[in-house]
């Protein structure tokens, strides 16, 4: 059995475009999820090569060093919990980070910001906002309703957020016609 980490899977489509991958190498999955690849056995040399070819194509980086599997686990964890889940993000990030990850979040927040020249925190505020701007183009939530979905505080918080970040207010951010949301492997 062999553990693949790779870079750059946020979604339900990367999962489904490695798996594709994978199969037409004729690579066995035991297991995949969002950073992670579990095969059978573990790749030849020469299939191994060809599948980082076929990912790097699609926008994906096999990950070897333990740093950057750690950073892309931190990065997969915040996309489930701002993307993926269902309902209200009612926890508190270092200790959910530090939980599921067995890792001091001191340590963790270090090397991120280390590694990504960024910290934890920001990149937590760039999900939830794209997250905003998603369910802004929507249309079917009030300010209030994201605001509570997303766990801010308040209205005028994630407002002042949004804007620090995007220079939109929410409401204006609806009224441009051309919305730009980032992928979220470019956040």
């Amino acid at each position: 059995m062999a553990t693949l980490f790779i870079k750059n899977m946020v979604c339900s489509r990367c999962i489904m475009a490695v798996r594709n991958e994978l199969d037409k190498l004729g690579l066995k999955l035991k297991d995949i999820r969002l950073g992670e690849a579990t095969l059978e056995r573990e790749p030849a040399a020469e299939e191994k090569r060809k599948l980082e070819e076929a990912l790097v194509a699609l926008g994906f980086q096999l990950i070897d060093d333990k740093k950057s599997r750690l950073i892309e686990k931190i990065k997969n964890i915040i996309i489930e919990l701002v993307h993926h889940q269902d309902g209200e993000i009612k926890t508190n990030l270092s200790e959910l980070l530090s939980s599921k990850l067995h890792r001091d979040y001191n340590y963790l927040s270090n090397l991120f910001s280390e590694v990504e020249g960024s910290t934890i925190e920001k990149y937590y505020i760039a999900q939830k906002i794209e997250k905003v701007k998603e369910l802004l183009v929507y249309d079917e939530l009030s300010l209030s309703e994201i605001a509570l979905r997303l766990n801010y505080s308040s209205v005028a918080y994630l407002s002042n957020q949004f804007k620090k970040v995007t220079g939109l207010t929410p409401s204006h951010f609806k009224q441009v016609k051309e919305n730009k949301r980032q992928s979220l492997d470019e956040v």
